[in-house]
């Protein structure tokens, strides 16, 4: 498989500040317990806060929330059509390998089937749906030290098959 290739960085002449984050992600969803089944119940975050039937708040780890789900312009809807714009994935950062393997069991014991699993040189990632099919990437980054670099010290990112077996050692 070859290297793909990046262009030069851009880099603004005002850049945003170092430090910045994504802090959290909001979901339009068509059903708000089915959706915090998933969530809760599978992938095992926290319920902070909800609103009835129609918004849940959940994070990991005590956070406010890092995840919003709501039913406002979404109840009983469907699924995007496929070829329309929208978010193509929400990514969820895990701490370590092991937590990522706890992820994949929790998934398999759930029967939610992945739709793929790669390893990037840079991380390993599970591919899935949600209840509402919005894309989910589970992941973890491996240490910078171990990141895959070209000749001339680029970056040297991959996409090859992950072992599920492997990971699942991990946990």
């Amino acid at each position: 498989m070859s290297v793909p290739s990046f262009e030069p960085l851009r880099t603004p002449a005002n850049p945003i500040a170092a430090g910045t984050r994504i802090g959290h992600i909001h979901l339009k969803v068509a059903d708000l317990d089915r959706a915090l089944a998933f969530y809760v119940d599978v992938l095992g975050f926290s319920l902070m806060a909800r609103y009835g039937t129609q918004a849940a708040f959940i994070a990991a780890g005590g956070y406010h929330h890092h995840i919003g789900l709501n039913t406002w312009e979404s109840r009983g809807g469907s699924p995007p059509a496929p070829g329309t714009t929208g978010l193509f994935h929400t990514a969820i950062l895990y701490p370590t390998r092991a937590a990522l393997a706890d992820a994949l069991r929790r998934l398999i014991a759930a029967g939610i089937p992945l739709d793929g699993a790669s390893d990037h040189g840079v991380s390993e990632a599970l591919y899935l749906h949600d209840p509402d099919h919005n894309g989910v990437e589970l992941y973890w980054d491996r240490p910078e030290a171990e990141w895959p670099r070209q000749p001339d010290g680029k970056l040297g990112m991959y996409t090859r098959h992950l072992d599920l077996d492997g990971l699942l050692k991990a946990a």
